[in-house]
């Protein structure tokens, strides 16, 4: 079996409700002196108390804001102010290094030729020794070399002809042949 629900909606009366008291006639003009008079204590308490809480609070942030800029302003001048520095010492640095190694080139440069000229000195002293050993020993050799000259050729025309020839004639025909 079904069972039927009945929905009434209807409201049983119970006598006559009175309306919103904001909407009410009678009450109008004294809700509207009651609204001015706390419009005006709000307004007040705003003006003299939390306005001006808030105008510190964004003063005292914009104090701070002021502060932190011109302590990143400062800092940002020290930083390229250090910096300026830096590359003052940096080409400072870099002269004096190219100074020292213009120095160290033309001491090394200099060094080197004194050394240079130390060896040629000694090069020319020991050519000339070699020379003068070399002239020594060509006059020695030059000195045998007319005494076997004059040994062969008397030696060769005695084999040729068979007659020992005169030592003064072969000595006068070596030294014609040796200036020739």
């Amino acid at each position: 079996m079904a069972e039927t629900t009945h929905a009434h909606t209807e409201v049983p009366s119970e006598g006559h409700k009175e309306p919103f008291p904001p909407f009410r006639k009678d009450t109008f003009g004294s809700q509207l002196v009651w609204l001015a008079i706390f419009f005006v204590l709000l307004y007040l308490m705003m003006a003299k108390l939390a306005i001006p809480r808030i105008a510190g609070i964004f003063a005292a942030r914009q104090g701070r804001i002021d502060a932190d800029l011109d302590q990143a302003r400062r800092l940002k001048d020290e930083s390229d102010q250090t910096l300026a520095a830096y590359e003052m010492a940096l080409a400072e640095a870099r002269g004096r290094a190219q100074t020292i190694a213009g120095e160290t080139h033309t001491r090394l440069n200099t060094e080197a030729e004194q050394r240079r000229k130390q060896l040629e000195a000694a090069l020319n002293t020991e050519l000339a020794n070699a020379e003068s050993s070399i002239a020594a020993t060509k006059a020695a050799a030059m000195g045998n070399v007319r005494g076997i000259a004059i040994e062969a050729a008397g030696a060769i025309v005695e084999r040729l002809i068979g007659v020992t020839p005169a030592p003064q004639v072969v000595n006068t025909a070596v030294d014609a042949a040796l200036k020739r």
